[in-house]
């Protein structure tokens, strides 16, 4: 059986060559914000000047592709500037044996890599909300893996066990595993590390004790299996109103708004924490751009 790793003369990191950052978006829950997060990383780097290229791996609801589609379109009709990432997909692999079928969906994403790998400075990818060969092709692939999760013990679990009364954590889940595994393949293949970020959406403003509890499990967790967690996009309308126009947050001021009514106080509050939730992923590229 193939292995879920990329051919490290393609896609590996080296001191000599010149290749896109790549931040993989993965989950294996749907419904954690994983598109709309990933859309608005891709915005953010966009309007900073970073040529952005994306790969849905989710070909069945392609979520970020059809964000980008409505994107151009609301572009096209309103006659509006927009910056525009290159989109692709990669399906899986129609092939019955799962031999030939991860052999077929490895060598279709080394390619759409390297089609990528020309034109741009980053690629974002999407992953689906379950386990496949293609996403964990992707999160071996990752210089930095988000992980979006919702702000509650449900999500949690798929990071860790936790104990029902003490709240401490027992030991890793199936998808933190997923990810260790990952890291390792990814040292052997060419020594590089996987800056694993979970990012905690839909946090409440006030306080509460589910709130606390799941930031102590996160706190323990991030000296268990070395990953970090911050803070991602809260619970607000505009975030789920945006998406039918293609639009994020960092474009309502040139767009004049969702409803053509401009930005409101709280459109500005938003636009902060995309910023924040940028700037808190660290991406080494922007550092050395900023210095």
């Amino acid at each position: 059986m193939p292995d879920s790793e990329v051919n490290s003369e393609s896609m590996s990191q080296k001191k000599d060559t010149k290749r896109p950052y790549l931040i993989v978006l993965g989950n294996e829950k749907g419904g954690s914000g994983k598109s709309t997060t990933a859309m608005h990383i891709v915005v953010a780097l966009l309007h900073e000047g970073y040529r952005v290229g994306t790969i849905d791996l989710d070909a069945r609801q392609k979520s970020l592709t059809r964000y980008i589609e409505n994107r151009r379109a609301h572009s096209a009709s309103n006659e509006i500037d927009l910056v525009q990432p290159v989109e692709k997909v990669v399906p899986k692999s129609e092939y019955r044996t799962s031999d030939a079928a991860e052999t077929d969906e490895k060598e279709r994403f080394e390619a759409t890599y390297m089609e990528l790998a020309s034109i741009v400075d980053v690629v974002v990818i999407d992953c689906p909300g379950s386990d496949t060969f293609l996403s964990r092709l992707a999160h071996t692939a990752a210089d930095t893996l988000v992980t979006p999760v919702n702000d509650s013990f449900v999500d949690l679990d798929l990071l860790a066990r936790v104990d029902p009364v003490t709240h401490r954590v027992i030991g890793p889940s199936l998808y933190a595993e997923m990810v260790w595994k990952a890291r390792q393949r990814r040292s052997l293949a060419d020594g590089s590390t996987i800056d694993w970020v979970v990012l905690r959406n839909r946090v409440g403003a006030l306080h509460a004790k589910n709130k606390e509890r799941v930031e102590g499990v996160l706190k323990e967790l991030s000296k268990r299996i070395g990953m970090r967690h911050i803070p991602g996009l809260g619970e607000r309308v505009i975030y789920r109103e945006m998406f039918l126009a293609g639009l994020t947050l960092l474009d309502l001021k040139q767009s004049k708004g969702v409803d053509g009514k401009g930005m409101s106080l709280s459109h500005v509050a938003a636009r902060q924490e995309v910023r924040g939730l940028l700037n808190a992923l660290n991406l080494p590229f922007r550092k050395m751009k900023a210095s």
